[in-house]
């Protein structure tokens, strides 16, 4: 993993392997948001879910450079890095806004052209999107589009790029959050993943909150998005990746 782009927060109160989920913090490809990271991962780990930020690269790079961050990332969890027992049957990603596009471009496995980076295990194993950029060319977020795909992509890049797109049968599920009145990224990218995965056969939970601006994070001071992590966790919980009292998980 390259030097010091990984932090590690380890599952509270576990022996043994536990699941792992790699948090990918919004910025529109242009920087990482600080409340979209160890915070998330703090609130997995209290869930019993080991937790990783990954700070991947932004502008200047362009594609496939964050891609092929993300799924080195994941290969190196599989393998228990930093330290940490690691289920590596159980490793799933978490992204924010464009964190959320790098996560669901993980999850459809869109190639880098390396051929150590682009198999199965660098694809996770289940997908949580926060308010996700999700299409290159519907209702597009100009700045993630230019600061990952440069000034003048071409039609079939833009295409590539579109995780609601590429998504197939062996899609991992997921579950996805998004809030009506989001005047950076509009609704209508969560509704296009998750309808996606519907028609694929692909296991899939939406919750669109009627106000909220765009980057909230754990929204933990807003009613209506603040109840999202409950029901995340209530989700992971079902999914047998929870290791405490969803109660216990807000």
């Amino acid at each position: 993993m390259l030097p010091g782009s990984m932090t590690a927060v380890p599952a509270c109160g576990n022996a043994g392997p536990r699941p792992a989920v790699l948090v990918l913090p919004g910025g529109g490809y242009a920087g990482q948001a600080d409340h979209e990271s160890e915070p998330v991962a703090e609130w997995l780990a209290a869930l019993g879910i080991h937790a990783y930020v990954l700070r991947y690269r932004v502008a200047p790079h362009r594609h496939p450079a964050p891609l092929a961050d993300g799924k080195e990332a994941l290969l190196a969890i599989r393998e228990g890095a930093l330290g940490l027992a690691v289920d590596n049957t159980r490793v799933g990603v978490l992204g924010f806004s464009a964190g959320g596009h790098l996560a669901a471009t993980l999850s459809t496995a869109v190639a880098t052209g390396n051929a150590s980076l682009d198999v199965g295990a660098a694809v996770p194993d289940l997908t949580i999107l926060c308010y996700p950029v999700v299409s290159f060319t519907d209702a597009v977020h100009q700045g993630s589009v230019d600061n990952l795909a440069g000034g003048s992509p071409s039609d079939d890049l833009l295409r590539a790029l579109s995780p609601d797109l590429q998504v197939t049968a062996a899609t991992p599920p997921a579950f996805v959050w998004h809030t009506a009145d989001d005047a950076a990224v509009p609704v209508r990218h969560s509704f296009s993943y998750a309808g996606a995965l519907i028609r694929a056969g692909v296991p899939a939970e939406l919750h669109v909150f009627p106000q909220g601006r765009h980057g909230l994070g754990l929204a933990r001071e807003l009613p209506g998005p603040d109840q999202w992590t409950s029901l995340c966790a209530a989700w992971l919980d079902r999914m047998g990746w929870t290791a405490v009292p969803t109660e216990l998980s807000a």
